[in-house]
């Protein structure tokens, strides 16, 4: 029905979170599902989620990651290319542990590719050093699904998932320090204009 909605015009009046409902009621009428599976749902997992969910929706529907994203880049409108790409990288990063990767990458790299040519900045560079920091969300056990399910285990603590997360983080950005200064010039792909 979801799929369908975007094909069929009449069809997107129904609200999404009713279909959500009506299927999943659906999975306990038809005992495809018991009340057993629900127990084993690990809810708290579920509400870090929707939490999370939550928080990204705000930052997306009030501007605020619009206008975080504005501020953190005009920092650097005059800085060296090197600065530049690892401030975009370092932005990414950050925020993609709040919010969903592809909203931080849509929110910083327009504004990202306008500046950058006035620094000389070939936009691969700043595309690439975007999409490499976005799938990397280690701080936070919100910043991805993999961060939950491994938080799941109960090996770990929040606090220490975010501190060895630090320094995951570093190693990411020293990875696309060396990316940007030696790996893509040898490649061949521009890093200055």
């Amino acid at each position: 029905m979801l799929a369908l909605q975007s094909f069929f015009p009449p069809l997107a009046k129904l609200n999404k979170s009713a279909i959500l409902l009506v299927t999943t009621l659906l999975f306990y009428a038809f005992k495809i599902l018991d009340i057993s599976d629900l127990e084993a749902t690990p809810l708290n997992i579920v509400l870090l989620f929707s939490g999370a969910m939550s928080l990204g929706l705000c930052l997306w529907e009030t501007q605020a990651a619009n206008w975080l994203a504005v501020q953190w880049l005009i920092l650097f409108k005059k800085a060296n290319w090197f600065v530049f790409v690892m401030s975009i990288g370092f932005f990414v990063m950050i925020m993609t542990n709040f919010i969903m990767n592809v909203a931080a990458i849509a929110i910083s790299l327009p504004v990202a590719l306008v500046i950058a040519p006035y620094l000389g900045v070939a936009p691969e560079v700043i595309f690439y050093a975007s999409l490499v920091t976005a799938g990397m969300p280690f701080m936070l056990l919100i910043g991805a699904a993999p961060n939950a399910i491994a938080y799941d285990s109960g090996q770990f603590s929040p606090s220490e998932f975010f501190v060895y997360g630090i320094y995951a983080s570093i190693i990411l950005m020293v990875v696309l320090a060396f990316a940007g200064c030696i790996l893509w010039p040898l490649m061949g792909m521009p890093v200055k204009l």
